[in-house]
């Protein structure tokens, strides 16, 4: 018993060829921006906030994505300057997306007046859903799996797939699949926790930086695929750890403040069940 992927990496509909790559990545960003405009809107933001900044935060976070892989762990002597632009292909660092995405809504933030950490709250779960939907278009392109492994929900890779030392392996660690429930589960609990412990601004933002970045080291003990390493080890892991410990310490330090009461103190309660 395993997880069989698919043959290829396009879906046909009729007349239409599309990447299921980029095609996960865009119903992520559609169900992020859905969703990140309700909590906007319940968290004091005015009306509309989410949709003014959305097309800035996904362009940005797009070429930031495409960049920090180009830089990271792009070939170029396989792909060259042809191939660096067809983002379509593997080759899109979330790390790129969520620092390029970030820079589009500080920037977007200040020329609209809005309240930039209510508006990264808002987001941070929403992208942590993107995330979860996103991830599926590492199954559709056999890339980013883990260690092999005799489970049941081994995941089947071809074997112009697989790294050469692992050539003889038939199944892996699915890092897609545990990464994808992961980050869906945490949309749920985020959306939980800011209620049920009254998060004061900027807490949800922290919280997902510290969570996310935990289990994305984990998973870069797993992960065979090539990376810039630092000091021998994955540089993706140690940019994880590094930012997953701002990330806590951040949302300590806030929960200690005595001022600025979070959003759910002054807006109306967050329905978990609304966002789905």
């Amino acid at each position: 018993m395993s997880i069989p992927s698919p043959a290829d990496g396009t879906l046909e509909l009729g007349p239409l060829n599309l990447h299921a790559y980029g095609l996960m990545l865009a119903i992520g960003v559609i169900v992020a921006a859905i969703v990140a405009e309700k909590r906007a809107t319940r968290l004091g933001l005015p009306e509309g906030s989410i949709n003014e900044v959305a097309t800035v935060v996904v362009i940005s976070g797009v070429i930031g994505a495409r960049v920090y892989h180009l830089f990271t762990g792009y070939s170029w002597d396989e792909g060259g300057i042809a191939g660096a632009l067809q983002i379509w292909k593997p080759g899109l660092s979330i790390w790129g997306a969520v620092a390029g995405g970030a820079i589009g809504a500080v920037i977007m933030a200040k020329r609209k007046r809005l309240d930039t950490l209510l508006l990264f709250d808002a987001l941070a779960p929403a992208v942590a859903l993107a995330q979860g939907i996103g991830r599926w278009g590492n199954w559709f392109n056999q890339e980013l799996f883990g260690r092999p492994t005799t489970l049941p929900w081994g995941l089947e890779i071809d074997p112009a797939h697989r790294p050469f030392r692992y050539f003889d392996s038939t199944t892996f660690h699915p890092t897609f699949l545990y990464e994808s429930l992961f980050c869906i589960a945490l949309f749920f609990f985020l959306s939980w926790a800011e209620k049920r412990f009254n998060f004061r601004r900027g807490q949800t933002l922290s919280l997902y930086v510290a969570l996310y970045c935990t289990e994305r080291l984990a998973m870069e003990f797993l992960r065979v695929d090539k990376a810039s390493q630092l000091f021998g080890l994955r540089f993706n892991g140690i940019l994880a750890l590094v930012l997953g410990i701002a990330g806590y310490i951040a949302f300590f330090r806030i929960g200690r403040k005595q001022v600025g009461e979070v959003t759910e103190a002054d807006a109306p309660d967050l329905d978990v069940e609304t966002e789905q």
